[in-house]
């Protein structure tokens, strides 16, 4: 659930907790699409604080948990799960696994797509098949006008630090083809999520690197302006926050 570094969050188990929880808990329909069973050797890419990759684990599986930050390693460790720190561009397995199994995080890996597709089907045995739910094309599109849109009044062009990757559902089939892949399914889905806490603590997880560009003292003027901005859109009467998500959700798998 949590990427490469080079995108610049700094992605903490304890926060991530506490602000981003609903990530794992709506992680259940690409679970049934991945469909593990007794035996199969599983690697759960980016999986942030091992919340899913557990129940991967109950299903019987062998599962291995790579994710590019550390903190969040620790605390897929703590849970017991075999967890390891590993740039999910730069994936080290050759022909390991039956599946590779991914939640809310390839979006994260903007700078080259086309290298995670190629890794994952190098981790992959003939026939393997790779299960992902993503962000997707339009998603959270709101909060990143809103962004950009006050980023720009303090001088900072933040088009070009965009951290996050949404395509459509013919770009990402395009690249699983080229990748090697044969797509059984691929869907956008819109699901706009109540979030856990408000909007701040949304900016504090997912936001973070945007505001890092402002000097110390204008980032909690900022910040705030992008909330008052939203409120109208994504606050409703009794105060609570929805995030303007749509999910890309897709099943591939190699030749045979």
């Amino acid at each position: 659930m949590t990427a490469e570094t080079k995108s610049g969050q700094d992605w903490r188990a304890d926060s991530y907790s506490v602000h981003a929880h609903f990530v794992p808990a709506l992680g259940q329909p690409v679970l049934e699409l991945l469909k593990p069973s007794s035996g199969e050797r599983i690697l759960d890419l980016a999986c942030g604080d091992g919340a899913l990759t557990e129940k991967i684990v109950a299903s019987g599986a062998a599962v291995v948990g790579v994710d590019a930050a550390a903190d969040m390693v620790n605390a897929a460790k703590n849970r017991g799960l075999d967890a390891r720190v590993m740039d999910g561009i730069n994936l080290r397995f050759n022909c390991e696994f039956d599946a590779v199994f991914s939640n809310a995080a390839l979006h994260w890996m903007k700078s080259d797509p086309d290298a995670v597709i190629a890794g994952v089907a190098r981790a992959l045995k003939p026939g393997g098949r790779f299960v992902a739910e993503m962000g997707g094309h339009g998603c959270i599109a709101a909060i990143t006008v809103a962004i950009v849109a006050v980023l720009a009044r303090y001088g900072v062009d933040a088009r070009p630090i965009i951290p996050w990757y949404f395509p459509t559902a013919d770009d990402y089939r395009a690249r699983l083809l080229r990748g090697g892949f044969i797509v059984d399914y691929i869907e956008l889905i819109p699901r706009p999520t109540l979030l856990p806490t408000d909007m701040a603590g949304f900016l504090e997880v997912f936001g973070a690197r945007f505001f890092s560009h402002l000097p110390v003292e204008q980032r909690m003027t900022a910040r705030d302006e992008v909330i008052d901005m939203l409120r109208l859109v994504l606050c409703d009467e009794q105060g609570r926050w929805t995030g303007d998500y749509i999910r890309l959700r897709f099943s591939a798998h190699l030749p045979g």
